[in-house]
């Protein structure tokens, strides 16, 4: 470690709540795939901040949006309309081939904008008893760091002292379709699922889970929700992993590259049935869709799309697999 990494290291760490480790890496700029540390070394970025800059740092043409916007308007009150949001959802909606959208931050606030979603349907469309709604999750997720998300983790770090935790939560081994049949209930109303695993180690599902997760859903009247925070904006060779099934979900979590490295933006996409069950009151966000954000969102989609990320991706992920 450099001296003045040495330096900025400790600096932090008199400060800083201590809820991270991270390496001995200070960066100070980055461009593209590059970042450069405040020694001078360039280091290649794989990590990709977890998925939140999959179009590279800085890209000119979300940082031109970005800069455009910051000159006109930046943040309403949800009391207004903004001239931003529309076309924001629209190609939301467009990309992800859903009804609606409905915009928040970061990807916490969008599971659990989507687990508020699930358990209003199982209430108002289902016909559950109030109070009583239960949510199927595998072992292995992470959705978030709220206390309602950690509270259906199975990693211990990630529950120990922050309880207790909110019912309505049954869990069942990620890839295990049998697992999931057995524990509906005619209490459930939803069943939240990453189509690849990352916190718990990059894992992938057995082939044809996630169809057969989205038949049994269906058949058992159960929505399908899943959380393409990660996986979402081409970083698994596609646009949404469950394209790579030909799985269409009831909701899908979106966020990270949504907001394409420069802004967090996040947001629920899905069925016009289920998410127009949310009344003016029952949810919402000082921040959520604001002209910024709306702008930022825009420009992150259509760099995606134009440039090809999502094939990009398919074509870079199997020569990296073989050269490791």
């Amino acid at each position: 470690m450099g001296e003045l990494t040495e330096r900025e290291v400790a600096r932090v760490q008199a400060v800083a709540a201590p809820n991270y480790a991270p390496l001995p890496v200070v960066i100070a700029t980055a461009e593209g795939c590059r970042v450069t540390d405040i020694e001078g070394r360039e280091y290649l970025d794989l990590l990709a901040a977890y998925g939140a800059v999959n179009q590279g740092h800085r890209h000119p043409r979300i940082v031109e949006a970005m800069r455009q916007q910051l000159e006109r308007v930046t943040i309403t009150s949800r009391a207004f309309h903004n001239d931003r949001m529309a076309t924001f959802l629209e190609r939301l909606c467009a990309v992800s081939e859903t009804d609606r959208a409905l915009p928040m931050n970061t990807g916490a606030e969008a599971a659990e904008t989507a687990i508020k979603a699930m358990r209003r349907w199982g209430y108002s469309a289902k016909g559950i008893p109030e109070g009583e709604a239960e949510i199927i999750v595998c072992e292995g997720n992470f959705h978030g760091r709220t206390t309602t998300i950690v509270g259906f983790s199975s990693d211990p770090r990630a529950r120990e002292g922050f309880g207790p935790f909110p019912p309505g939560f049954v869990s069942v081994p990620f890839g295990d379709a049998g697992a999931l049949e057995a524990a509906i209930t005619p209490r459930t109303c939803g069943f939240l699922v990453e189509p690849v695993q990352g916190e718990a180690g990059v894992i992938l599902p057995p082939p044809g889970y996630l169809a057969k997760a989205r038949e049994i859903c269906t058949r058992h009247e159960v929505l399908l929700g899943l959380d393409e925070i990660q996986t979402g904006f081409g970083r698994a060779g596609a646009m949404f992993a469950a394209e790579h099934e030909g799985v269409a979900a009831d909701l899908v979590m979106l966020g990270k590259a949504l907001g394409g490295g420069l802004y967090p933006v996040s947001a629920v996409v899905g069925r016009d049935d289920v998410l127009s069950l949310f009344a003016p009151g029952t949810h919402g966000s000082t921040f959520g869709g604001n002209p910024l954000a709306a702008a930022v969102g825009i420009a992150a989609i259509d760099v995606t799309v134009e440039e090809g990320l999502p094939g990009r991706a398919a074509v870079l992920g199997p020569r990296f697999r073989e050269a490791l």
